[in-house]
């Protein structure tokens, strides 16, 4: 796939990333894959499962988009808050996608495990932005100038960082 497509524009990336793994990444939930109740895998651990949960999906794409050249700025990881998501209660549920931002300013256009096609933001009200974060810093919701700060207060994601790069990403 990442040879089919190394030579397509940024958005044909990440249109056809965002299709092949949500097509062959099954999902399930941590205990059930690992064992643990939040274990943040790297993209080979989701490969070797073949399944994963919201941020194993986010990850792998994280670092196939960033194989395929995506500069570091236009990807981040958002935390969010999925409104009537939680199929028991029908509250909201905690829940992670990618963000891809065109440039600096432009809306970013948003990838997620539930919904193949990729939406901008605006078409998202579903989603409640939290914080996001990419392996540059972490920001405040989605918006580029806000709030930017050292990504070392997420020990989940420098311990993937390192794994991650032990692997070759």
């Amino acid at each position: 796939m990442m040879n089919a497509i190394v030579d397509k524009s940024e958005y044909d990336k990440i249109k056809r990333v965002n299709e092949f793994i949500n097509r062959r990444i099954l999902w399930g939930d941590d205990q059930s894959i690992w064992g643990q109740v939040d274990f943040w895998a790297t993209p080979m651990d989701t490969l070797g499962k073949g399944a994963g949960d919201c941020e194993d999906f986010v990850i792998i794409k994280y670092y196939t988009l960033i194989s395929l050249r995506i500069q570091i700025p236009k990807l981040r990881l958002v935390y969010v808050e999925a409104k009537n998501a939680n199929v028991i209660t029908g509250g909201n549920q905690a829940h992670m996608v990618l963000a891809y931002y065109a440039s600096p300013d432009a809306e970013p256009m948003i990838m997620d495990n539930l919904i193949t096609e990729i939406r901008p933001v605006s078409r998202r009200p579903d989603l409640v932005p939290l914080f996001s974060f990419n392996s540059e810093g972490v920001f405040l919701g989605t918006q580029v100038k806000a709030g930017f700060a050292e990504n070392a207060r997420l020990s989940k994601w420098q311990d993937l960082i390192k794994r991650a790069k032990a692997e070759g990403f």
